[in-house]
């Protein structure tokens, strides 16, 4: 079997970011709100414990899933998660 991905990194980008989609546009009735801004929180705070070289590898692959992307919603998440997520130098 192939992988459709060229790294392990590139295929848990693409999870993680699944994940946080979910989270992240999940209804009351989906997630509980609080529990919700958790793992948001939870994954941000991670993030922010990378090394500089990790949370550029990390902001690259996000922005190359943002331009491959058709959905606008999909794609505007993509590229507000360098700065949402905590990626950028001080944004956390």
């Amino acid at each position: 079997m192939t992988s459709s991905f060229p790294s392990l990194t590139h295929a848990l980008a693409e999870a993680l970011v699944d994940v946080l989609w979910f989270v992240d546009g999940s209804e009351d009735e989906q997630m509980d709100p609080d529990e919700a801004v958790k793992v948001l929180e939870g994954v941000a705070h991670l993030v922010s414990r990378l090394s500089s070289d990790q949370r550029q590898e990390l902001t690259g692959l996000v922005g190359a899933m943002a331009e491959a992307e058709s959905d606008p919603a999909r794609r505007a998440f993509l590229e507000e998660f360098p700065e949402g997520f905590g990626l950028l130098d001080g944004a956390y």
